[in-house]
C-alpha cells in the first residue's frame, strides 16, 4: 500500500514539474515575440543640396534630416535642418516614390518649426502602408522650397536603416 501511494506522488510530482517547465518555455517564447515586434524601429537620414534637385541648381544651401520610424505604429519622427538658402524657406515637402534624380509626386507637406534662410522642421507623421514601403525602399525624398526656387531649392533622398 505504501509503495502505490509513493508511486502516485512521484507521478503527480513529475507531471507537475513537466507542466511548470512547459509553461515557462511558452512564456519565454512569448517574450521573444514581443521583443521582436518592439524592434521594428528604423533610423532615417538624408543630406540635401541644390545639386540633387531635378533640374539641379546653383544654391549653396544644404540640409540634413534625422529621425526614427516605428513600423509597429507607422509613426515617423523627423528633424530637418537647413542653412544658407538664398531666401527664407516657404515649404518643406516629402515626395515619392522616386529614385535619386527622378521627380516624384507630392506625398505631404511638413510644418516649418523655425523659418528663415537657416531653419528647421520637426514633428511626427503617421505613414500609410504605401508611404512606409516607399520609405523603407529609399524612394522618398524631401525638398525645401524658397521664393527663389519655388519648385525646390534643396533636395535630399531619405534612407532608412533598421536599428
Amino acid at each position: 500500500m505504501k509503495t502505490k501511494h509513493f508511486q502516485r506522488r512521484s507521478i503527480v510530482a513529475i507531471l507537475a514539474a513537466g507542466f511548470m517547465a512547459s509553461a515557462m518555455l511558452i512564456t519565454a517564447c512569448n517574450k521573444d515575440v514581443t521583443i521582436n515586434n518592439n524592434t521594428q524601429m528604423y533610423t532615417t537620414s538624408g543630406n540635401a543640396s541644390g545639386t540633387q534637385e531635378n533640374p539641379s541648381n546653383a544654391s549653396s544651401g544644404s540640409g540634413t534630416l534625422s529621425g526614427t520610424y516605428n513600423a509597429t505604429t507607422n509613426v515617423w519622427q523627423y528633424t530637418i535642418n537647413w542653412t544658407n538658402l538664398t531666401t527664407t524657406a516657404t515649404a518643406v515637402e516629402i515626395h515619392g516614390p522616386a529614385n535619386i534624380g527622378v521627380n516624384g509626386a507630392l506625398n505631404f507637406a511638413l510644418g516649418i518649426t523655425t523659418g528663415g534662410v537657416n531653419g528647421s522642421a520637426s514633428g511626427s507623421v503617421t505613414l500609410s502602408a504605401q508611404q512606409e514601403a516607399d520609405l523603407l525602399a529609399g524612394k522618398l525624398y524631401y525638398t525645401i522650397l524658397s521664393a527663389t526656387y519655388i519648385s525646390g531649392e534643396i533636395r535630399g533622398q531619405i534612407t532608412a536603416s533598421a536599428q
